[in-house]
C-alpha cells in the first residue's frame, strides 16, 4: 500500500483598503501615505504578476513587503488564488 500524501497549504489574506487614487479621493496625513504605500505595493505585484506570466528569468519578489510575503504563494508550483471586491459603479471605473 501506498503512503499517505502529505499536502500543504497556506492561506494569506489581505486587506488593501485604502488603495484608490489619493488625488480624487483627499486625502491627507497619515492616511495619504499609508494609501500610497498600498498603491506602490499593488504596482510591485503588477510587475511580478507580469514577469511571471512572461516567464522572465527575474522576478521581483524583493519590491515591496507584499510581494515578498506572498513569493512563495507565487511562485513556480504553487495554485494561487485572488479574489478582489470592487465597485460595479460607474463612478469608481478608474479605481476598478
Amino acid at each position: 500500500a501506498k503512503a499517505p500524501k502529505t499536502v500543504t497549504g497556506r492561506l494569506f489574506l489581505v486587506d488593501l483598503a485604502g488603495s484608490e487614487r489619493v488625488k480624487s479621493s483627499g486625502v491627507i496625513g497619515k492616511a495619504f501615505k499609508e494609501a500610497s504605500n498600498i498603491n506602490a505595493s499593488l504596482s510591485c505585484f503588477g510587475d511580478v504578476i507580469n514577469a511571471l506570466q512572461k516567464k522572465s528569468k527575474h522576478v521581483p519578489y524583493r519590491n515591496s513587503k507584499l510581494t515578498h510575503l506572498l513569493s512563495g504563494a507565487l511562485s513556480k508550483g504553487s495554485k494561487t488564488s485572488l479574489i478582489v471586491n470592487v465597485s460595479p459603479s460607474e463612478l469608481y471605473i478608474e479605481e476598478t
